[in-house]
């Protein structure tokens, strides 16, 4: 699946490490690359709220994506 070139690795394991140490639910937009807030972590095709793309994935998600 081809993805914004601003996710990236170190990105996604940025957002799962605050979805672990704080109490917010971070996200990404793979079409835009925008930050989404309040994603399951292991949400699939959110609506982005920036792009309306229905491309928004919970950081859990997109760490196992990039796998």
């Amino acid at each position: 699946m081809k993805m914004h070139p601003s996710v990236t690795l170190d990105r996604v394991v940025a957002a799962v490490r605050r979805y672990n140490e704080t109490t917010d639910n971070p996200g990404i937009c793979i079409a835009c690359g925008a930050d989404a807030e309040d994603v399951e972590p292991d949400a699939r095709a959110y609506e982005c709220d920036h792009c309306g793309s229905h491309r928004v994935y919970g950081a859990e998600e997109l760490l196992m994506m990039l796998a």
